[in-house]
């Protein structure tokens, strides 16, 4: 990491001392030329009979000539200028955007190859753990509680994987059909206190509510804003689930009370591999992809998702829809 900060230093270096170079050798061309045009100048003038019948009309066409040669070296050192400086400055946001792609995708690497090693980690021990030993009914529904979990984990990150590739390369065919989403979140909010029985999920759902929409997408979209939820909020404080409709808009809100989000970050935290610097998300695991799905899936259908501060404390994302 040392080498490839101080290779970009040096870069970087090399970048403003080129462009320098470039702009200090264009003003003195400019100087130059201005330089020759006032030595041609003068030198007409002396050359001009002073006792000739058009002395001042030839005075004043070596004069003229003299303006535009100026006016012509300053507009095109103007443009030069221009260009120059469009051009660099296309440059250095290109690979101030490329370094930026460049260190999002080293740390998503590094997220997902954590992400994977821990499930398969935990899973391979609960395995060996029960074919080594013998435990009572309790502690082996436990271990294969446990290994169902990190399966669903890693099921859910690959799911996030083949979804995000396929929908910037517009391989994923959405198909829309009606949707009874009271049934659809109902689902989602029974999966995860299934999965989480510690954890207190509170729902407030209407009934027979529908929409059109893609299931499959929707239904990953729902489950990573309550993963989100879960991941980065303490253990004892509770998650809230609400899905309403307003005249002919459905709103879903997941609600936490964790550490909540900056709010220099609420309009960053949709985009790819983006994760706040907040110390919650240092010391907890994700690739930064969840999100940016939410919101992709359901700019698809028409809708919109906003983080909002939940009061005392913890976020409100809420996502609203068009109904049937």
């Amino acid at each position: 990491m040392a080498n490839k900060s101080r290779k970009i230093k040096n870069i970087l270096i090399i970048y403003w001392f080129l462009l320098l170079y470039i702009i200090s050798a264009l003003v003195w061309w400019y100087v130059a030329l201005s330089r020759q045009n006032e030595q041609m100048t003068t030198f007409k003038l002396q050359e001009i009979n002073k006792s000739g019948q058009h002395y001042q009309k030839n005075v004043e066409m070596v004069m003229n000539e003299n303006k535009r040669k100026t006016a012509q070296y300053i507009g095109e050192g103007s443009i030069f200028f221009l260009l120059i400086s469009a051009g660099a400055l296309f440059l250095f946001r290109a690979v101030k955007n490329q370094l930026k792609i460049s260190q999002e995708q080293q740390n998503f690497m590094m997220a997902i190859t954590h992400e994977l090693k821990t499930p398969i980690a935990v899973t391979k021990l609960n395995l060996e753990t029960l074919q080594k030993r013998k435990l009572d009914e309790e502690q082996q529904q436990r271990l294969i509680r446990n290994t169902l979990q990190e399966a669903n984990r890693m099921n859910s990150l690959c799911d996030n994987l083949l979804l995000s590739s396929q929908m910037e390369s517009q391989a994923y065919a959405i198909t829309f059909e009606k949707i009874n989403i009271s049934d659809l979140i109902s689902g989602c909010v029974k999966d995860f206190m299934d999965r989480f029985p510690e954890r207190k999920i509170i729902k407030e759902i209407e009934n027979n509510l529908s929409m059109t929409g893609d299931l499959f997408l929707l239904q990953i979209a729902f489950n990573n804003l309550i993963e989100n939820a879960i991941k980065y909020s303490p253990k004892e404080n509770p998650v809230m689930v609400k899905l309403y409709q307003q005249d002919q808009s459905i709103t879903i809100e997941v609600i936490d009370e964790g550490s909540g989000i900056p709010e220099q970050d609420k309009n960053k935290i949709f985009e790819k591999f983006y994760r706040t610097g907040t110390d919650a998300t240092k010391h907890s695991k994700g690739t930064g992809l969840g999100l940016y799905l939410v919101k992709r899936i359901i700019t698809s259908h028409q809708g919109s998702v906003t983080a909002e501060n939940n009061h005392p404390k913890g976020t409100n994302f809420m996502i609203q829809l068009n109904s049937l």
